[in-house]
C-alpha cells in the first residue's frame, strides 16, 4: 500500500540522509508522497521519475527537489543508478538561505530540477557524503551538523547549478503513444472515462495500451487517472470550501467511498483530515 512516506529523522533533528543502489529488480507499490521535502540527487546511472503529468529521466549530476505532498513515482529501468536522498522540513531553511535561492523563497514551493556542472560534481558530492557518515555518528552535535551541511549543499547548488525553470513539458520518454496518453488522461480526467477509451484516443486495443504503458512507466493507464485524478481533488480540497462529495465527483469518481478510500491509500490521511492540516 502506498502512502506518505515518513520518513525517520534522525533522533533529536528532523533532516535525514540516505544513500542507496537501485536495479530493476526495485519496484515501488506505486505513487508515493512525503511530509518533507525530498532533494533527489543522482550520482550515477538512471532512474525515471513521474510527477504530476510528466515523465523525465534523470541522468548523473542530476537534482530534483520535491516539496511535501506532492505524489511521486520513480522506476530503475536499465542497470543500476546510485542515488542521495535527503529529507528535510521548512524549519530547516532559515530565511537568510532563502533569499540567496534562484527566485527567493519562492524555489521551495514547487518541483525544481536542476544540474551539476561535472566540475563541480566532487564538491556537491563531498557535502552528500558528510551528511551520510553525520548521521551514522549520531551524537548530540549532528542534527545542527546535518543543518548547516544542508545549508552549505543548497548554497552551492544556488551558485553552481544549471536550473529548470518549468518541469519538461515534453517529457523525456522516447514513447510518444505514452505521451498521448497521458495527455488524453490529463484532457479527460473529470470525465467516466475508461482504459478502452484511452486506448481508442491512441488507436490501440485496452490490452496493448495497458502492457506498453507499464512497461514505460511502471503502472497502469487506469492507475495513472486515478493518480491524476487525486492530485487534483487534493489541490481543490485546500484551495475551494466545496464539500469533498462535489469535489469527487468533479475530479472523475463516481463513489464518494472509493474516493476516500483511494484517497487515504496514497496520502495516508483522509480528504477531511487532509484539507484541516492544508
Amino acid at each position: 500500500m502506498a502512502s506518505i512516506l515518513s520518513q525517520p529523522a534522525p533522533e533529536g533533528g528532523s533532516i535525514h540522509v540516505n544513500d542507496r543502489l537501485r536495479n530493476t529488480d526495485f519496484i515501488m507499490d506505486g505513487h508515493h508522497c512525503h511530509n518533507t521535502f525530498e532533494l533527489y540527487y543522482v550520482e550515477s546511472g538512471s532512474c525515471r521519475f513521474i510527477i504530476d503529468d510528466h515523465f523525465f529521466d534523470l541522468h548523473p549530476g542530476d537534482m530534483i527537489l520535491i516539496p511535501p505532498r506532492v505524489l511521486h513515482y520513480t522506476r530503475y529501468l536499465t542497470g543500476t543508478c546510485r542515488r542521495i536522498i535527503t529529507f528535510f522540513r521548512s524549519q530547516d531553511l532559515p530565511e537568510k538561505l532563502t533569499r540567496q535561492m534562484p527566485m527567493g523563497p519562492d524555489f521551495f514551493s514547487t518541483t525544481r530540477i536542476f544540474h551539476v556542472p561535472e566540475h563541480h560534481m566532487a564538491q556537491v558530492l563531498h557535502c552528500f557524503s558528510r551528511m551520510v557518515t553525520e548521521e551514522k555518528i549520531q551524537d548530540p552535535r549532528s542534527p545542527l551538523l546535518l543543518s548547516l551541511i544542508l545549508q552549505e549543499l543548497l548554497l552551492i547548488c544556488a551558485r553552481l547549478c544549471t536550473f529548470y525553470d518549468d518541469l519538461p513539458t515534453d517529457i523525456h520518454t522516447t514513447d510518444p503513444l505514452i505521451l498521448q496518453a497521458a495527455s488524453f488522461i490529463h484532457d479527460h480526467y473529470m470525465q467516466p472515462i475508461t482504459t478502452g477509451d484511452i486506448a481508442a484516443a491512441v488507436g490501440f486495443s485496452p490490452n496493448y495500451l495497458s502492457r506498453r504503458f507499464r512497461q514505460s512507466t511502471g503502472i497502469g493507464p487506469h492507475e495513472y487517472l486515478v493518480f491524476v485524478r487525486l492530485r487534483h481533488a487534493a489541490l481543490e480540497l485546500i484551495s475551494t470550501p466545496d464539500s469533498i462529495i462535489t469535489i469527487a465527483l468533479r475530479c472523475g469518481f463516481s463513489d464518494s467511498n472509493y474516493f476516500k478510500d483511494s484517497f487515504k491509500k496514497k496520502f495516508g490521511v483522509t480528504p477531511r483530515a487532509y484539507r484541516r492540516s492544508g
